[in-house]
């Protein structure tokens, strides 16, 4: 992806573009610093294994819930592609977070399939990273248990995402019951996806960061109580593309659960929709491109144009000063649509080979699970379980 070499000053755009610039990502093939002396292969991994490498290993998850948008493209999917040759790269489809949380069982083994689909047509690439399903490897599950063991339940009492899911189910239902403990625990699993691989790069989002910063803390206990064991993770967020903001409410995030018709452009919505839902995004009451005095909603618009495009910020001022709001949406839109038709062709090929699909993940599954299998080994002696006689 080209970097933008010049800022403009002082404004909505460019505060947008700027709020994770000192989180950016290292440059391709540049080396990551790792805290902890005890990352070897003689300690954990396993150098006949096929997954094994000396280069610094990122995990990042999804949910298999709700419609992946453009933002989930131009601020993850984009970038994966952009970093998988520079790090031992796991994409995990996380089914297991997704059920604290009633879903159809139906629709979720659909999801499952469908995240595996976008992401492979987004451009991952099978030889280069692993893709799985969470629930494929039981390690996840094991390790979260031995986890929840030694992290302290005030931890995740203090964890916004479940104070704010839990009292959005307590407005919706009469009764405590209705909050099952997955959502308390979720930040453990998450821990566990984490740690189980020893990642170092963890690409998150703002809504995780405090997760991320438990993993962290989890870790650190763990290493406390029975001798180093995890590699500490580190967040890295892109520095372009990496926020973009909801159609309807440029304020905030653009969600895969928002309920709003006109909130986000999924990837498979029919171009005649993406034309539809931009022409019909929030802009301010200016009559055109103001780069000095524009709002959210207009910045929103901008960003998403030269996520795609890939333009410096000069050329954006030249081409988008003074330009009126129904063009800047036309425009906007075409360049969606440029983007995403292709990768929906893509996404249809893919998905029309099923057995080719189920290949793909079986293959990512059998890849790291050498590595798993050694980190949940390596907790159990630490912790004098039960393990068989190497």
């Amino acid at each position: 992806m080209m970097a933008c070499v010049h800022r403009l000053n002082l404004d909505e755009f460019s505060r947008q573009r700027e709020r994770h610039q000192h989180n950016a990502f290292g440059a391709p093939g540049q080396a990551i610093s790792t805290e902890n002396p005890f990352l070897n292969a003689e300690f954990v991994y396993d150098r006949s294994s096929p997954f094994f490498s000396m280069k610094s290993r990122l995990f990042s998850g999804v949910q298999p819930t709700g419609n992946l948008h453009i933002g989930n493209y131009l601020g993850a999917l984009k970038n994966f592609v952009r970093l998988q040759s520079s790090y031992e790269s796991i994409f995990c489809i996380v089914d297991l977070h997704a059920i604290t949380i009633y879903q159809d069982p139906a629709q979720l083994s659909a999801k499952n399939r469908e995240i595996a689909g976008l992401f492979l047509a987004a451009g991952i690439d099978p030889k280069l990273s692993s893709i799985i399903v969470q629930s494929q490897v039981a390690a996840h599950a094991e390790l979260a248990w031995m986890l929840t063991c030694v992290t302290p339940i005030g931890w995740l009492y203090r964890m916004t995402q479940f104070k704010a899911k839990s009292e959005a189910i307590r407005e919706n239902s009469d009764s405590q019951d209705s909050i099952g403990d997955g959502l308390l625990q979720y930040p453990v699993l998450m821990a566990a996806d984490i740690l189980l691989y020893q990642a170092k790069v963890v690409p998150v989002g703002d809504d995780q960061a405090q997760h991320l910063e438990l993993t962290r803390d989890i870790a650190q206990r763990f290493n406390a109580l029975y001798g180093d064991t995890f590699v500490m993770p580190e967040t890295k967020l892109p520095s372009v593309g990496a926020r973009i903001m909801g159609l309807d409410e440029p304020d905030k995030k653009m969600s895969k659960s928002a309920s709003g018709a006109g909130h986000a452009v999924a990837l498979l919505d029919e171009p005649a929709v993406i034309r539809k839902k931009l022409m019909r995004a929030t802009t301010d009451s200016n009559p055109a491109v103001d780069f000095d005095t524009m709002g959210s909603g207009v910045a929103n618009l901008l960003a998403i144009y030269q996520a795609f495009d890939e333009c410096d910020d000069a050329a954006m001022r030249a081409k988008f000063s003074g330009m009126r709001y129904g063009d800047l949406k036309k425009t906007v839109a075409e360049k969606t649509i440029e983007h995403i038709e292709p990768f929906q062709a893509r996404y249809r090929e893919v998905m029309a080979d099923p057995a080719y699909l189920d290949g793909i993940l079986a293959e990512g599954a059998a890849r790291v699970e050498p590595a798993a299998r050694d980190t949940v080994r390596l907790v159990k002696e630490r912790m004098g379980l039960y393990t068989e006689a190497r």
